[in-house]
C-alpha cells in the first residue's frame, strides 16, 4: 500500500503548518545559461541571482544559482544552492529544491523547501529547522523571495 500524503492532509490525519516568516528579499537575475538537455530531451537552464532583504531580522545579501528542468508535463523542477551574508559578515549557506511553472508573460514561479547550515551565531536557528520558500521572477528578471519556517 502506498501512503497518500494528499489524502492525509485533506482529512486532517497529517497537519502541516507554516511558522514564522524568516525572510523576504528582492533582487535580480544576474545570469542564465542553457545546459545540455536531460537524457529524456528535457530543457535544462541554469539561473543565477542576487538579492537584498532581511533574514531573521538581519539585513542580508543573498546570492544563489539553481538549475531548472522543464518536464514534458510542463512542470519546472529545480535544485539550487547559495550563500547569504549579513552586513557584519556573518554567513549561512543554503540548498533548496522546488517545483514551478512558466507563466504566460515570461515570468517563473517556484515553491519548495530550503535547508540552511553554517557556523554563524546570528543564523544558528536556521541549522535546526526546515523552511519553505516562494520564489518569483518576472519577465525582466526581477525576483522576490519569501521564506517561512516549516513546522
Amino acid at each position: 500500500m502506498v501512503f497518500d500524503w494528499n489524502q492525509a492532509i485533506r482529512t486532517g490525519a497529517m497537519k502541516m503548518a507554516l511558522g514564522d516568516q524568516l525572510g523576504h528579499d528582492t533582487g535580480q537575475v544576474t545570469g542564465t545559461r542553457v545546459l545540455p538537455p536531460t537524457e529524456q530531451g528535457e530543457a535544462r537552464v541554469e539561473v543565477s541571482f542576487e538579492s537584498r532583504g532581511r533574514l531573521l531580522d538581519e539585513e542580508v545579501v543573498d546570492m544563489g544559482t539553481y538549475v531548472s528542468v522543464l518536464g514534458s508535463d510542463g512542470v519546472l523542477r529545480g535544485e539550487g544552492q547559495g550563500c547569504t551574508m549579513s552586513g557584519d559578515g556573518e554567513t549561512v549557506v543554503w540548498t533548496g529544491t522546488g517545483v514551478g511553472r512558466l507563466l504566460n508573460d515570461g515570468a517563473t514561479s517556484f515553491r519548495g523547501a530550503i535547508f540552511y547550515r553554517g557556523a554563524s551565531a546570528t543564523f544558528a536557528r536556521l541549522n535546526k529547522i526546515a523552511a519553505v520558500f516562494e520564489y518569483d521572477a518576472d519577465a525582466s528578471g526581477k525576483t522576490e523571495t519569501k521564506v517561512y519556517e516549516w513546522k
